[in-house]
């Protein structure tokens, strides 16, 4: 999937992206408690969106890497499509094409 073909309410969405820039994190209070939450601009060859950070995914990406983003849902804000990766989601980070590190500290899939 390309970012062109995301759309609000999509569900299920996995798309492979590189990190334009990521914004300085921020606490806020939810419901749950107090929470770390930044945004991240990420970007393919056909456009960009942002990409919702919480918690312990504020420090998975960095600017110019390339990340897999599996299992996300997009909404829209203020005109623009927003990427959220739950608990059933999880943050890649690739490097040259193979996985390096799986968020939440997990070994990535195929490696010893």
């Amino acid at each position: 999937m390309k970012i062109k073909d995301i759309k609000p309410g999509m569900e299920g969405i996995t798309v492979t992206v590189r990190v334009v820039s990521v914004g300085q994190p921020k606490k806020v209070l939810t419901r749950y408690g107090e929470a770390l939450v930044a945004q991240a601009t990420v970007a393919d060859e056909t456009g960009s969106a942002v990409l919702n950070l919480w918690r312990d995914q504020v420090g998975l990406v960095k600017p110019g890497a390339t990340v897999r983003i599996e299992n996300a849902f997009a909404r829209e804000f203020r005109g623009r499509i927003e990427l959220n990766v739950g608990r059933g989601g999880r943050i890649v980070a690739l490097k040259q094409g193979r996985e390096e590190e799986a968020s939440k500290g997990g070994r990535a899939p195929g490696k010893a």
